[in-house]
This record gives C-alpha cells, sequence and structure tokens, in this order.
C-alpha cells in the first residue's frame, strides 16, 4: 500500500494521508489517565450513561445482559445488575435517583431505583433502544421498533405520547432552549426534526452526502448536527434550522457513538473499525481531522462527559481479562 508518508518528528506525530498517529503510542489529543476493569463475557459494550451528582458510570454491558454501575471516584465496578436482555441505551434522572434502561431483546425499558438498583417499573416497548432524560421536564424518551419515540412521564411512569417516525429510530439528542429534538432514522436515512411541546413530527430531512446514520452530536451555539453515517463512513455536519449539509468528514468504519466538546472545538467518533478520530471544528463550516487514535475491534461506544472533562471508551474484553475494561481519557489542550 502507498501511504505517502511524512514524519513530523518534533511534534512527535506519523502523518498518514494527512492524518495524525502518534508514534510514541500516546495520543496526542487524549491523555490515558486510567483503565477500569468490567467483568463479563467477550463481545461489544453499547451505550453510557452518567450521574454527575452520585459519581457513577453506567454502562450498557451488551454481551453480558447486564447493567453495569461503576463508581467514577473509587474507579471501579461496584454492581451488576443481569437479565437485561439485549441492554442498548440508558437515562440517568439524578433528581429523583433513578435509570431507565433500554432492552431490546426483552422489549421494555426498565426503571431502577438508584439507592438499591431495585426494579421500580417495566414498560413495554418492542425493541427499546435509545434513551434521554430531560431533567427540565421530567421526561424520558425511547426510541423502539414499530419506527417509533415514546415519551414517559419519569415520575410516574406514564405513556404521554408515541410519536410515528419515517423509519427505524436510531441516535437522538434535545436541544436545552428550545422544544426540539433530532433523531436519525434509517430505512429510510433521515433527519427527523420533533416538536417536543406538541410530540409532532416538523421536518424529515433526507441525508445525501452519505446514508445509515446512527449516533448524533449537537453544537447548539452554531446550530449545527453532527451525523455519524456508516455508509461511506464520514460526520455529516447539518444546518439545524434548514436539514442543509454543509460539510463531511471522513471517518473509519462502524461508528456507534458520537461527542461534540464544545470547550475544546471537537468532535470524538468511537468506531467499530478500532479507532477513535478526534476532529477539530474550525469554524461552524469548516472541519478536519487532527487525529485517529488506535483502539481496538469493536470498541465503538464511548461517552463524553463535559462537565467533568473526561472521555469513556468501551473496550470488549481481551484474552486473558475477566471482562471488559473502559478507558478514561482526558483531552488535551
Amino acid at each position: 500500500m502507498n501511504w505517502n508518508v511524512s514524519h513530523t518528528l518534533a511534534a512527535g506525530l506519523v502523518t498518514f494521508l494527512g492524518v495524525a498517529f502518534a508514534w510514541s503510542g500516546e495520543p496526542v489529543t487524549l491523555k490515558l489517565l486510567q483503565t477500569i476493569p468490567l467483568k463479563g463475557a467477550p463481545g461489544r459494550l453499547d451505550h453510557f450513561a452518567i450521574d454527575n451528582k452520585h459519581a457513577r458510570l453506567f454502562i450498557a454491558n451488551l454481551s453480558n445482559n447486564s447493567l453495569d454501575i461503576v463508581d467514577l471516584k473509587g474507579g471501579k465496578l461496584i454492581k451488576q445488575i443481569r437479565d437485561q436482555k439485549k441492554v442498548q441505551g440508558i437515562a440517568c434522572a439524578p433528581d429523583l435517583d433513578r435509570i431507565y434502561v433500554g432492552n431490546g431483546i426483552g422489549g421494555e425499558c426498565n426503571v431502577f431505583d438508584g439507592k438499591d438498583y431495585k426494579l421500580l417499573k417495566s414498560i413495554k416497548f418492542p425493541g427499546a433502544d435509545n434513551v434521554r432524560y430531560v431533567t427540565s421536564r421530567q421526561l424520558v424518551y425511547v426510541g423502539h421498533a414499530e419506527k417509533a419515540l415514546s415519551v414517559i412521564d419519569a415520575r410516574t411512569y406514564e405513556v404521554e405520547a408515541t410519536i410515528k417516525l419515517p423509519g427505524r429510530p436510531e441516535g437522538f439528542q434535545l436541544e436545552t432552549k428550545r422544544p426540539r429534538l433530532y433523531m436519525n432514522t434509517v430505512d429510510p436515512t433521515r433527519l427527523v426534526v420533533v416538536d417536543t411541546d406538541k410530540n409532532e413530527v416538523l421536518h424529515s430531512y433526507p441525508i445525501k452526502l452519505s446514508d445509515r446514520a446512527y449516533p448524533m452530536a449537537l453544537d447548539e451555539a452554531n446550530k449545527r448536527i453532527f451525523l455519524g453515517m456508516r455508509n461511506k463512513p464520514a460526520i455529516v455536519i447539518v444546518d439545524s434550522e434548514n436539514g442543509k449539509e454543509v460539510a463531511s468528514v471522513a471517518i473509519p468504519e462502524d461508528i456507534d457513538d458520537l461527542f461534540f466538546d464544545a470547550k475544546n472545538k471537537r468532535l470524538y467518533a468511537s468506531t467499530g473499525a478500532g479507532f477513535l478520530s478526534v476532529i477539530r471544528q474550525r469554524d461552524a463550516d469548516h472541519y478536519e481531522t487532527l487525529e485517529t487514535i488506535p483502539t481496538v475491534k469493536m470498541a465503538r461506544t464511548c461517552f463524553f462527559d463535559p462537565a467533568g472533562g473526561r472521555l469513556y471508551l468501551g473496550v470488549p474484553r481481551q484474552k486473558g481479562e475477566e471482562g471488559p475494561t473502559i478507558r478514561v481519557y482526558e483531552p488535551r489542550p
């Protein structure tokens, strides 16, 4: 393979086709602070959620069918809630001290008490996947099968609305200042805009630069939505006001999580191909890859906590280990 290699020894980098790799083995944009061991079978992890109030990280240990709880102060696994069949999405409500868990095969959103981790309620949703919580309204949003998004009262567990979608729901995010929810759907690939006051679909934009959108991130200040695409792998940047695609950045294959770091003007994209892409936002319409960090195959989910300034990467169980691990990174300036 002709890589067109250039070396920048002063910076400690090797550059392949304009993408930086750290030749020393240390990432240039992220500092590895800690590795937290979990327990469980080989296979991939799914999504994460954080509880900053109680310093806990929640992990969907998909291959183990368990919800794993990590004490972030102690840096250790403290609890596994088993029998969560195809556990996928998690939302934490720190004000209520409850955890909401979407189980795909189980076909439910399970609600657990944050104090003793007992099951409080099981709400049936076929193919339950991604879950989000809005503290200001005490509402839980669950994407699920039959091309739908449901809204739950987090206190009473009542389903307040079910919104029909044009395709299968994948990643979604909510604005903090307007009643707007943005969702990726596949089959067909669309960017869907929902009015969360009326629980109605406002717009359904086709995506032309790539296909099969899975994770999503938001930059509310610049009115930009970032879509993680698997077919012709890329991050597609969309204007949230009109659905216009303004830019695209190529990434490795099999993206499953994507986060925007507003402080450092970066995107973090974890991929099953075994790479973590770090992309710089030069301005609202211009982006460039800063670094592509080698990880391991199927390490495709991560979580960025802007409050704590930490990036958590889920790494599947490797040979000789008891279970998966969580790598904890700090962004370098």
